[in-house]
């Protein structure tokens, strides 16, 4: 779909954003201390697939997560790629399999190819970065300031992210993915999720993505419309 995104030119991959969300689990929350001790309190009526996971906007949430991969800019704004974890797996972890399925794709088109990743502080790690540049890219997210000592590199990092160049690539981020998300998660009422365990969950999330993107590329070729409320229309009609 990415790949039909793009030599449709419905999409510019020159800067894309990264980011996930928490979803919660169905039923009643299994509490750490008798998830350590492997005590199930409510047999059956607990998804005991799914795990805590901290959100600084939601706080600790029992359940999985949904990451993602979205276009930015002025054209349609649209799910590029996704995975489904429990809720447990920090961001880092899965930038490595996100972005490589990105590029992979982006490669393959000629003049097409993405120059900046935006993500939240989630992302801030040296290895993130260094991958990024492999892949020939640039990860833009806020970097941490040390206390005491900032090596060279991580300054040059700040300083690009606090310019005014670097603040008007990360702004994108809050006009594409975030609302984006948020817009998924209404459409297809995946939080909390409506089934329990991690296969059904995943099957249910992401095949939710996949029928967006579907729904996305037929409104585009049929009435080239571009605004996602007529999403969530063409699925109530």
């Amino acid at each position: 779909m990415t790949h039909l995104f793009v030599c449709e030119k419905m999409i510019d991959p020159y800067i894309v954003a990264i980011d996930s969300t928490l979803l919660k689990a169905k039923g009643h929350l299994w509490h750490k201390s008798s998830m350590i001790k492997g005590i199930v309190p409510r047999s059956g009526i607990i998804d005991t697939d799914a795990r805590w996971g901290f959100s600084h906007t939601k706080g600790w949430v029992f359940g999985y997560k949904l990451h993602m991969i979205s276009s930015t800019g002025l054209t349609t704004i649209v799910p590029l790629a996704a995975d489904f974890t429990t809720g447990n797996v920090q961001d880092n972890q899965m930038y490595n399999p996100m972005t490589s399925s990105m590029t992979t794709t982006t490669t393959t088109i000629p003049d097409e190819k993405i120059c900046y990743m935006i993500g939240d502080c989630g992302y801030d790690d040296q290895k993130l970065y260094d991958l990024s540049i492999n892949r020939g890219f640039e990860l833009i997210c806020p970097v941490q300031r040390y206390e005491h000592t900032t090596p060279a590199d991580r300054l040059e990092l700040i300083q690009f992210y606090e310019s005014e160049l670097g603040q008007a690539i990360y702004s994108w981020r809050s006009k594409s993915i975030e609302p984006l998300i948020e817009h998924l998660k209404s459409v297809f009422r995946i939080d909390p999720l409506p089934v329990r365990g991690y296969q059904k969950a995943a099957g249910i999330v992401l095949l939710s993505v996949l029928l967006y993107q579907i729904l996305v590329y037929y409104n585009y070729k049929t009435r080239r419309n571009q605004e996602p409320k007529a999403i969530k229309h063409m699925l109530c009609s």
